[in-house]
């Protein structure tokens, strides 16, 4: 496949990211999310890409959950897109904001119901005693919101990596990849390098 030219990341990122929507079965949308804790400890987990754009990539959480946690003590992330049908990757770093209360809360209303009363539900990352206690917790939202919309849990809501750095992959024969760098500088505009494999 050959290289869309652009000198914008975020335009090359959407043609990628539309091949890809095309070409991948499961979760074209899926990407390792990589933080840090205070200590500089690394955790990674695969989280979904719910929005993008020149400002950033936005995935939701639990506030409370690890990543949160990590986010709270160490506002910097790493996404990592592998789109295998396509033998593509995408590498994003930046820092990392909140999303506004009225984006999370136009974000959640899209969820399914299940997904919101689950929201509620999980005590995300902390311990579980079995799985029985955490489906009786469900239906306990089951019952608490019937009849009626669910709003969005408050400890609940959206993240933003802001890229300050994004690099292209794409896969060749023998490992001679195709490597093309896009750093930010200080106006605001982007500089362009290749790699070597």
């Amino acid at each position: 496949m050959a290289w869309t030219m652009t000198d914008d990341p975020i335009a090359l990122f959407d043609s990628w990211f539309a091949e890809a929507k095309a070409a991948e079965p499961n979760d074209p949308n899926a990407m390792a999310l990589a933080t840090a804790d205070g200590a500089g400890r690394p955790a990674v987990r695969m989280v979904l890409l719910k929005g993008h754009g020149a400002d950033g990539f936005i995935f939701y959480t639990n506030r409370d959950s690890r990543k949160a946690a990590d986010l709270g003590e160490n506002m910097h992330a790493a996404l990592l897109f592998h789109w295998k049908s396509l033998r593509r990757q995408v590498r994003i770093e930046g820092p990392v904001s909140m999303v506004s209360d009225a984006e999370s809360d136009a974000y959640f209303a899209t969820r399914g119901r299940d997904s919101q009363l689950g929201a509620w539900a999980s005590d995300q990352s902390r311990v579980l005693d079995s799985r029985e206690t955490f489906e009786a917790r469900f239906a306990q939202m089951q019952q608490r919101f019937e009849g009626g919309d669910v709003p969005r849990p408050p400890n609940w809501g959206g993240y933003r990596v802001t890229p300050v750095r994004i690099e292209f992959w794409q896969d060749r024969a023998h490992r001679l990849h195709e490597r093309r760098l896009f750093v930010q500088d200080d106006v605001g505009g982007w500089s362009e390098s290749l790699l070597y494999p």
